[in-house]
């Protein structure tokens, strides 16, 4: 089975093949980005982009995103490449609290940004409904996530 998981292709071994794609990226690949929150696909910790679209890692099965093009928080700057925009943002907007959630946020803003370079707030809510911050930070992740498409206007 095989992945192409950050831009680089990957085989996945036979044994982590039955469980979720959150500890196989995780605990296998060593990408630590994605969190296990509630285990269930509610919180959005887990969030990563499979083939363009924000899933929950958490209830995926690493079989199931065989042949699939997975990207991850770490694949997004790139090795030693500048910070993605959603990243920059994050920084320029003091997001971050304790971080937990920081990775499926910004997944999920990436996402939303690529299907909609200039979402409404009323998107953006609808997009990142299912990422739960426990530091409150919404409105800076809704300030962030404006900014950068404020620059691809």
């Amino acid at each position: 089975m095989k992945i192409l998981l950050n831009n680089e292709n990957q085989v996945i071994p036979e044994p982590w093949r039955q469980g979720s794609l959150l500890f196989l990226l995780r605990d296998y690949f060593g990408l630590v980005g994605a969190k296990l929150g509630c285990g269930e696909g509610v919180c959005g910790a887990c969030t990563v982009i499979v083939d363009g679209v924000a899933i929950r890692s958490c209830i995926t099965s690493a079989d199931s995103v065989q042949g699939a093009r997975v990207e991850t928080v770490e694949g997004l700057a790139g090795d030693g490449g500048p910070l993605h925009p959603v990243q920059q943002a994050w920084l320029d907007h003091a997001v971050p609290q304790c971080g937990y959630c920081q990775a499926g946020q910004i997944m999920s803003a990436v996402a939303l940004l690529r299907e909609n370079a200039q979402p409404t707030s009323d998107e953006v809510e609808d997009a990142m409904e299912g990422n739960l911050c426990r530091c409150g930070t919404y409105q800076r992740i809704r300030a962030a996530i404006h900014s950068v498409a404020e620059v691809k206007r």
